[in-house]
């Protein structure tokens, strides 16, 4: 690259540059100098200097590593069940919807609804005294159960979770599915090819970037849950629905450890900024080779 390309460069995105500045740089500042700090909601504008204290205390906090692994299991098991289904779903639905192609916008009904509805709406659903489906499972098959209970209230909002966003992850794949060229496809029925090794030898291949990116954002989705689970289970029984959102949240406006709290955002940023960057430099190298 020249260095009037730079220049250039370097003109186009000062704008975007001091925009994000301006918006990021100083709530980040503020983060950092609250994190290392002992600091309350009565010395928000006096705050103590104690160093690494803050980390030190979260990360021998065991809720912290509880919320940690609730959080990296659910993001995984979401998102790869919400990505298979989908794309199961994208296939199977594909000749139904390029004669109906409104039947889309019923399919993706559900992700429009707002998590913090959803949440409340199978909280109601579910409740284990009011809800009308516990009610029906005992009056017509004898069966007590318990959706919200300590062993089966994470398998509830797995299949909560994955029933809203498995829309999502089946319009990425429908259009991906129909963006494949019909001539590849006719000129691998001309040679033979039958349905399951089109599928898995020419459709799914071209489709690898539309999977790859859909995986990805459902689980920083899954990752960073807050809204949905806040409502319908709260920091759930003994803690077990507490991700690292919650953690936050809980540390922060109930207990008033806002330096705690602040420290457990800063490492979640770290960590995000790292994943984040990893991707974009394989990313990167891909296209350079």
């Amino acid at each position: 690259m020249s260095l009037s390309q730079r220049s250039e460069n370097a003109i186009l995105t000062a704008p975007l540059v001091l925009f994000l500045l301006a918006l990021l740089g100083f709530p980040t500042v503020l983060d950092i100098v609250y994190s290392l700090s002992d600091v309350s909601f009565e010395t928000l504008r006096a705050p103590t200097f104690t160093g690494l204290d803050n980390f030190r205390a979260v990360l021998a906090d065991p809720d912290f590593w509880q919320a940690t692994w609730f959080s990296l299991s659910f993001a995984v098991l979401t998102s790869v069940a919400e990505c298979v289904l989908g794309l199961a779903l994208a296939i199977y639905f594909s000749p139904i919807l390029r004669r109906a192609p409104w039947m889309l916008a019923i399919l993706i009904m559900p992700m429009i609804i707002a998590p913090a509805m959803m949440g409340l709406m199978y909280r109601l659903v579910l409740h284990e005294f009011i809800g009308p489906l516990p009610n029906y499972l005992y009056n017509w098959f004898g069966v007590s159960y318990g959706f919200l209970t300590a062993q089966n209230v994470f398998t509830t909002i797995f299949v909560i979770e994955t029933l809203q966003w498995t829309p999502f992850a089946l319009l990425l794949f429908h259009m991906a599915y129909e963006s494949i060229p019909e001539d590849i496809r006719e000129a691998a029925s001309v040679d033979g090819t039958r349905t399951w090794r089109m599928l898995t030898r020419i459709e799914l291949p071209l489709m690898l970037p539309t999977l790859g990116v859909a995986l990805f954002i459902r689980f920083i989705d899954g990752f960073r849950v807050f809204d949905n689970i806040w409502t319908l289970t709260g920091t759930g029984p003994g803690g077990s629905t507490t991700s690292l959102s919650i953690y936050i949240y809980v540390a922060f406006f109930r207990s008033g450890e806002i330096g705690q709290a602040i420290a457990a955002s800063m490492i979640l940023f770290a960590a995000a900024f790292l994943v984040l960057f990893v991707a974009a430099r394989r990313g990167r190298g891909k296209e350079t080779a």
